[in-house]
């Protein structure tokens, strides 16, 4: 349109007016108001433009099961351990190469002399097994986005000898968990936009005709965050549960029907452990019987079966990764956290990826670490 002004997501003055009206919002409530943002790089995007420091003091935004990495499941990294030790290669995405198990990681196995490789997509993982005769295992991680890239290489005729160990999660799956949590004080939800312009934003109205709190979907510049958070307070402020669709230029309601499509044709949803979480009911994304030929927990299911249990480490016990991602805990209430838990020698995985709070916020300075504790000071 003649005279309008160009789309500009990080413009300062339109930033500094989203923030004013935020505040005002958030004082014709009248009261706290307590939401949720249910994926990691909203929170990487709030610490590297400061929101978090501008946001109104009654307004409280807690961390959601929304980082893959943080949501796996030690026993799942177990598992891939196991087939690496047993000669296999193993392919993963980079930031599942430290993330720990119950007694180490890939990384940990790697040093040890294990075939393990970092891919960068879901079709490298196709050609490498194109290029072998021997098994190639893609530890397949990551919510719908990712998901939707492993349903392709499935659908692609490939070789008998690729064998896909998923551990893709559904998030709609997870909102329900936290939602249901004794305790929980959330009262609206910003979901993520990428994951949404595959699945839709309709697919949240049964999450919120059930729960009567309101969502609305958001993308990831800083702009996008605070109009999103707007349009939420005032839901909320309001008693208005109900679907907002505040990134219109990438999400529709019903989504990228074909990608979709590859997904439900792939995958089919179980139930499965979300680390430090629960039990999600409908939050696994499980190859189909269809596609058993290349599930590698069923062709390796007798060695994952006859592999020893590892033991805990003891260190881990008392990680809050779990608390941190269902919003009853900040990264700074637990003691381990920029201490002895630090990105180059994580204990939880919430301090591994750059899309895990508790890494976010220590590289960003959101909040600092508590004291080192020293010989002879009170528990």
């Amino acid at each position: 349109m003649s005279g309008a002004r160009p789309l500009e997501l990080r413009d300062v003055e339109r930033g500094r007016k989203l923030r004013e009206r935020l505040a005002r919002a958030v004082e014709r409530a009248g009261r706290e108001i307590t939401v949720m943002h249910v994926c990691g790089s909203h929170e990487q995007a709030m610490a590297r433009y400061g929101l978090r420091q501008s946001l109104p003091r009654a307004l409280r935004v807690q961390m959601g099961p929304g980082c893959p990495v943080c949501v796996t499941d030690a026993p799942e990294i177990d598992a891939v351990i196991t087939l690496a030790e047993a000669g296999h290669l193993v392919l993963t995405y980079g930031d599942m190469l430290r993330v720990p198990g119950r007694a180490g990681s890939l990384d940990d196995a790697r040093a040890a002399g294990a075939r393990v490789e970092v891919i960068y997509s879901a079709t490298q993982a196709l050609e490498r097994a194109r290029a072998t005769r021997d098994p190639v295992i893609f530890f397949a991680t990551g919510f719908e986005t990712t998901a939707v890239a492993t349903a392709a290489i499935l659908l692609q005729a490939p070789p008998d000898n690729l064998f896909v160990y998923s551990a893709h999660k559904w998030v709609p799956a997870a909102m329900e968990v936290v939602a249901c949590s004794p305790g929980s004080r959330i009262e609206g939800y910003l979901a993520a936009g990428h994951a949404a312009t595959i699945t839709g934003y309709g697919v949240f109205e049964p999450f919120v005709a059930a729960h009567q709190r309101p969502v609305v979907v958001a993308g990831f510049e800083p702009l996008d965050i605070l109009a999103g958070l707007v349009s939420l307070v005032d839901l909320v402020a309001r008693g208005e549960p109900r679907v907002v669709n505040a990134f219109p230029r990438c999400v529709s309601r019903e989504g990228n029907r074909r990608a979709l499509d590859a997904l439900r044709r792939v995958f089919r949803a179980g139930d499965g452990e979300w680390r430090g979480i629960a039990c999600v009911p409908g939050g696994e994304l499980q190859l189909r019987d269809a596609y058993a030929a290349w599930d590698a927990m069923r062709r390796f299911e007798d060695l994952l079966e006859r592999a020893p249990e590892r033991a805990e480490r003891v260190d881990a016990r008392d990680c809050r990764c779990g608390a941190i991602m269902t919003g009853l805990a900040e990264p700074t209430d637990c003691a381990h956290f920029g201490v002895a838990c630090r990105p180059e020698s994580p204990i939880g995985a919430c301090m591994v990826s750059s899309e895990g709070p508790c890494r976010i916020w220590l590289e960003h300075r959101v909040a600092p670490p508590r004291p080192a504790a020293h010989e002879g000071d009170a528990p």
